[in-house]
């Protein structure tokens, strides 16, 4: 049962997150925003579908790991820090606005892609709160190669 809450609860946030994205990227494009590398935003969204589907499949009914659990509640603080941080700046797409100086306040003080960082924690954290080591090598070493496409393409971008 405590399986379904947590993945419900991570679900629910994904899915919450989807419109503020989209309302902030035309927001950002109608500001004169261009897009960049798009091309490789349909496998991270596949990544993310496939890993939470991956979670809802075996989770269920496997112990879960309170410490682990607790960590991936830290990495969640994190994230909600970083999206707080960029604000309506926050989408899940690579959007440039000319003009536009990088953020360097918040977790962007101590590091340039903070939420690259989250990803990576949840991807690898959330499927061991399960046991579910195999599911955490297999969702990490793709996503890996995603954000190895993601982080250059956004570094060119921003002018990096």
């Amino acid at each position: 049962m405590l399986a379904y809450l947590i993945l419900g609860l991570v679900t629910l946030s994904r899915l919450a997150e989807l419109p503020i994205a989209s309302a902030n990227t035309k927001r950002l494009i109608a500001a004169g925003g261009q897009e960049a590398a798009a091309g490789h935003y349909p496998a991270i969204v596949a990544l993310h579908i496939f890993w939470l589907g991956a979670l809802w499949w075996l989770a269920p009914g496997r112990p879960v790991s309170l410490p682990l659990l607790a960590a991936f509640g830290l990495i969640e603080v994190a994230r909600i820090w970083t999206l707080q941080t960029l604000g309506r700046r926050w989408t899940t797409r690579i959007i440039v606005v000319p003009g536009e100086t990088l953020v360097r306040r918040g977790p962007y003080r101590f590091v340039d892609h903070p939420n690259y960082v989250v990803v990576i924690a949840e991807i690898a954290l959330l499927p061991l709160v399960f046991g579910l080591w195999p599911v955490t090598l297999v969702f990490s070493a793709l996503n890996a190669a995603i954000l190895t496409v993601r982080i250059r393409a956004e570094n060119r971008a921003l002018g990096r």
